[in-house]
């Protein structure tokens, strides 16, 4: 799964990863940690069928329409969801 994500993404998931599993072996509970799998193999699955730079294009046509703008498409992915509230 981690390898079908962009690399800006394959951060995210890793950084995201790592919180949950922490807190699994806190709790003890696997629920945040399967949840966490399920969300990230969407963004996985969909990144696969489309093509990477078409995952990054869907972001930026997001924003763009959220905030009535023409991104530039050499904005870095972070900006681009943080327009999101991603």
């Amino acid at each position: 799964m981690r390898a079908a994500l962009i690399p800006e993404e394959a951060v995210e998931f890793d950084r995201r990863w790592r919180e949950v599993m922490f807190r699994a072996t806190e709790t003890l509970d696997l629920s945040e940690v399967l949840e966490t799998l399920d969300s990230w193999r969407r963004v996985a699955r969909l990144t696969a069928a489309v093509g990477t730079e078409a995952h990054r294009l869907m972001y930026r046509r997001a924003a763009g329409r959220l905030t009535d703008e023409e991104l530039p498409a050499d904005e870095p992915l972070s900006r681009t969801k943080a327009r999101l509230g991603l």
